[in-house]
């Protein structure tokens, strides 16, 4: 079964790259001198220092793989390029149609995701939705609490 494609950002693939140096360059190191300082305190069988140490370097080890295979299965859009519809890239501007609102999404791959700060995967059901749209189109999506109607405002 071949891997997922994970589609990024460059900004969303120079974060992803930061982090996993931090976690090999520094964060490996510091778990390490953990565990040594753990093991130091004697019997390991009782050691909640030493638990808590392995635990971590657990953590960091599959975070190392997750990254190393998101990485290696990225596929890096252009985000800055002027598009007539919405693509994996676009920040879109969307009319709620009920509320009369506006709202602002970028659609990155689901790596990127974070609804904190607008940025809404293609695999969300807005996000899915919006693709291949374009300025003026009016969009429906049913959500488990009924139906959102929204028109395209925008493609920035």
């Amino acid at each position: 079964m071949p891997e997922k494609e994970v589609i990024l950002t460059l900004a969303g693939l120079k974060k992803h790259e930061e982090e996993l140096e931090i976690l090999k360059t520094q964060r490996r190191k510091q778990v390490a001198e953990r565990i040594k300082q753990a093991i130091e305190f004697g019997d390991i069988s009782e050691n909640s220092e030493y638990e808590d140490a392995k635990m971590e370097q657990a953590f960091v080890e599959g975070r190392i793989i997750t990254l190393e295979k998101m990485l290696r299965n990225a596929r890096v859009i252009d985000d800055n390029e002027q598009r007539d519809q919405v693509v994996v890239g676009s920040t879109v501007v969307l009319k709620d149609i009920e509320m009369g609102e506006n709202e602002e999404y970028t659609i990155v791959g689901s790596a990127e995701a974070d609804p904190t700060v607008n940025k809404i995967s293609n695999e969300s059901p807005v996000g899915k939705a919006v693709l291949g749209h374009s300025k003026g189109s009016i969009i429906e999506i049913t959500v488990p609490a009924g139906t959102i109607s929204y028109e395209v405002i925008d493609i920035l």
